[in-house]
């Protein structure tokens, strides 16, 4: 069973409760992701948790195929968020093949596989 006040699960606590958080580390300031108890760029351990700003742009895509009676086609990305970390996810609300490099994207609290997760939606405007 993992620790109930570990980084992963206060991030999947955040997600149930309909919020994306990132950890950020207290000594250089960087964020990171994915959720870990050392700091990736200094190894320092004083890490908060800040709400994300939700805008993103796509980093790398590729649509998956699948048959229609399996759900058909979806796509999964690489999103970089404006504060500098990368999450893998996917794009919803258009065609799989419609979604492209440096396209501009805002996450949101969705479900896969019948949990809470970070998804993305095309930016409007």
């Amino acid at each position: 069973m993992p620790d109930a006040t570990g980084p992963d699960q206060i991030f999947q606590n955040a997600l149930a409760m309909g919020e994306i958080v990132l950890p950020r580390c207290d000594d250089c300031g960087a964020y990171h992701f994915f959720p870990r108890i050392l700091c990736p760029h200094c190894h320092g351990t004083a890490i908060s948790w800040s709400q994300a700003s939700g805008k993103g742009r796509v980093h790398t895509t590729t649509v998956v195929r699948r048959k229609p009676e399996r759900g058909g086609d979806y796509n999964i990305c690489m999103v970089e968020l404006e504060e500098g970390v990368r999450m893998m996810s996917r794009v919803e609300g258009i065609a799989p093949g419609d979604v492209t490099i440096d396209m501009a994207v805002t996450a949101f609290v969705g479900e896969a596989e019948g949990a809470p997760a970070v998804l993305f939606k095309p930016s409007e405007g």
